[in-house]
């Protein structure tokens, strides 16, 4: 099946792509409009994977922002009607009314590969060591798949496999314990379905969220709407920061305005007392006591113990998994995990702008030549990321693959004001100007969500 590419030169292979979301599935849509061949591989049973684990969460951008531009017309040129651009999907809404049309795409469907697991990537017959000729050898791609395992070849790699699969724990050590693990069935790590699929899990329990991006908000938000109905219900809410200001984000001045209403009504849920806020909290160690959970952490500098938790939803984030990409030659910021040339940009120590300036091919180039990390993996562990940013990313690479520099290095993406963004005074601020980019206007200031 995939070993028809076997015998075939290195310029007639194909590029290998990892990962069947939203930016895999527009660096698929890129490569036919460039009239490349391509092969795509997902772990998971239906593209979209990751985004059916939240598929009751509405998005907070417009449908304007969540799809590529490549894949629209393909998808018009088979008679697609696209939704209303202003209205905004939930996870559910995107899989089925988006990346599930364009993956049956008769363009598209031939070279994707469901429940196929890439296991490894490496040079053809060479390990990382080895550095005379590599450049001049196709890439193997190890995939698993009905359990057995295939040997692919491909000219370039682009690794969009997220990192939503590969949550961080709540341990603020970032480590993950065997006391954490054994309570897999007391914690959930995502955003849980809590006012219908999972109701009775949260009904009446005390609950304790771990967290302060755009997941922990909309847990927060379906707990409140939980105590409303059961006012039993406990809303116990642990975060790093230390003003929650920082959490509520532009609020008015956002552009995306769902985005704003997020920020506004969670200010209004934690007013409204029905939430009690220990800030900022450093969770140390997790206990069991009869059937409830103790948490143990710093509040202050000083121990303090949370009791009585039934359950606890982790919105800690996630990070990147590199396991499989141990033969050839990544480079990753040390602390963030990202693209190098992203982190200064993106670090959640340095700012709160959103998300990075306008950026392309370049700024993704890893060691290892024809080889990309691109959409939520190249952030690394950093907390924000948006769609529109990851399809902005392939099309550059995808136009750098076939030859055009003077496309990959245009960059064309405008993104909407988050109406917030905060510096240290010591460092150059993210929204500086990029003069080594040819830019639309746009800003480095962008809010985002991680989970888009």
């Amino acid at each position: 099946m995939m070993n028809q590419y076997s015998s075939l030169s290195k310029a007639q292979l194909p590029v290998a792509i990892i990962g069947a979301g939203p930016v895999g599935l527009a660096a698929a849509a890129h490569l036919v409009t460039r009239g490349e061949s391509f092969v795509l591989f997902d772990v998971g049973h239906a593209v979209g994977a990751s985004i059916l684990q939240w598929a009751h969460v509405r998005l907070f951008s417009p449908w304007e922002y969540n799809i590529d531009k490549a894949a629209k017309q393909l998808l018009i040129s088979h008679g697609w009607n696209a939704p209303n651009p202003l209205d905004i999907p939930t996870g559910l809404e995107m899989v089925k009314d988006y990346l599930t049309p364009f993956a049956e795409l008769p363009e598209i469907k031939p070279f994707l590969y469901l429940s196929a697991k890439v296991v490894a990537v490496s040079r053809e017959g060479l390990n990382k060591v080895k550095t005379h000729g590599r450049e001049d050898l196709p890439f193997v791609l190890h995939v698993e798949m009905n359990g057995e395992r295939s040997i692919v070849k491909a000219k370039a790699v682009i690794d969009a496999s997220g990192t939503w699969t590969n949550p961080n724990p709540i341990r603020s050590e970032g480590v993950w314990t065997t006391e954490e693990q054994a309570f897999s069935k007391q914690i959930s790590y995502g955003i849980p379905d809590i006012l219908h699929k999972h109701k009775d899990r949260y009904s009446g329990k005390k609950v304790l969220v771990v967290g302060s991006g755009h997941s922990a908000i909309n847990t927060l938000l379906e707990l409140g709407e939980l105590k409303g109905i059961v006012p039993e219900t406990e809303i116990v809410w642990v975060l790093r920061k230390s003003n929650l200001e920082d959490v509520y984000g532009g609020r008015e001045q956002d552009q995306l305005a769902a985005r704003g209403e997020l920020g506004k009504r969670i200010q209004k849920l934690v007013e409204s007392g029905n939430v009690k806020i220990i800030t900022p909290f450093f969770v140390q160690e997790v206990k069991k006591n009869k059937d409830k959970i103790q948490v143990i952490g710093t509040l202050n500098g000083e121990f303090q113990r949370i009791d009585g938790i039934d359950e606890i939803v982790a919105n800690t984030g996630s990070r990147p998994d590199f396991s499989f990409l141990r033969e050839v030659r990544v480079l990753a910021d040390p602390s963030l995990e990202s693209a190098m040339e992203l982190a200064p940009l993106i670090d959640p120590n340095v700012h709160s702008c959103g998300t990075v300036r306008p950026h392309g091919e370049k700024e993704l180039r890893q060691p290892e030549k024809d080889l990309y990390i691109v959409g939520a993996k190249s952030y690394g562990r950093a907390p924000t990321f948006l769609m529109a940013t990851g399809y902005e990313q392939v099309r550059s690479v995808v136009s750098y693959l076939a030859g055009d520099r003077e496309a990959a290095e245009r960059v064309e993406l405008r993104l909407p004001e988050a109406g917030v963004c905060s510096i240290r005074a010591d460092v150059t601020s993210c929204c500086s100007p990029a003069p080594q980019l040819k830019t639309s206007k746009s800003s480095c200031c962008n809010g985002s969500s991680k989970h888009e």
